[in-house]
């Protein structure tokens, strides 16, 4: 038979692990419990995986669907990663606004173009497109469809990943909600406060317009509400 230790108790060593800032979160929630506060923290990294299993299944579907429309409406000479005319590539001037030296012109693609050149410097010129598509992160893909993007992403290709009629703006503002909670699972940051039924459903709206099949897959298969209900 396999003997199981006991779990420690939640001593000092818990803020040397932690920070006390970190664990002060928890301790706050718990009225000052240690014990209740560590179970509360472990709690939330199980539901924080469970966010990003289905916030990783959306990524998947989100890059893929993208880079389907863009291989089906891209004419340049050389593929849309790499062509210099592509709409991730070519600079896009846009005014951007404060700071201590004011209003000043920023490139938007420059970050897309860097990372699409990291990339490349990984694994060489003769990769594949889709082993470029899949190291570049939900970062890029999340901000194509933003405004500024709209004549040169949205109206010539990305819209064809989305039943017609799809509005952009709403789009958008999902998917860049999700891409907020991403960031704040991937970190462990408490999500004690997160509004996570409304995401979850952004996700599997998000989602459905892709595919309806896998907005059934990820409903079907999530554990967030379960974990919800469990809350200590």
């Amino acid at each position: 038979m396999t003997h199981v230790s006991p779990a420690p108790g939640a001593g000092p060593w818990v803020e040397a692990w932690l920070s006390p800032a970190r664990f002060g979160v928890y301790l706050y929630e718990t009225g000052g419990d240690r014990a209740r506060a560590l179970e509360l923290y472990q709690w939330n990294s199980e539901l924080s995986c469970a966010v990003l299993r289905d916030l990783g299944h959306f990524e998947v579907a989100l890059r893929n669907a993208y880079a389907t429309a863009l291989d089906a409406t891209w004419s340049g000479p050389w593929h849309w990663l790499d062509d210099p005319a592509s709409p991730l590539r070519a600079p896009l001037l846009r005014t951007k606004r404060g700071g201590p030296r004011g209003p000043r012109q920023v490139d938007i693609n420059d970050k897309p173009r860097r990372a699409i050149d990291a990339a490349r410097s990984r694994y060489g010129v003769q990769a594949l497109p889709g082993k470029i598509i899949a190291d570049l992160s939900l970062g890029l893909w999340r901000y194509l469809s933003s405004s500024a993007h709209e004549k040169t992403l949205w109206v010539p290709h990305l819209h064809r990943a989305f039943p017609a009629g799809t509005n952009r703006a709403t789009v958008d503002r999902k998917i860049g909600d999700l891409h907020g909670l991403r960031n704040r699972a991937a970190h462990w940051e408490p999500l004690l406060a997160a509004p996570l039924a409304r995401r979850m459903g952004d996700l599997v709206w998000v989602a459905g317009l892709l595919s309806p099949e896998l907005a059934d897959f990820v409903q079907h298969h999530s554990e967030v509400a379960v974990l919800l209900a469990k809350r200590p």
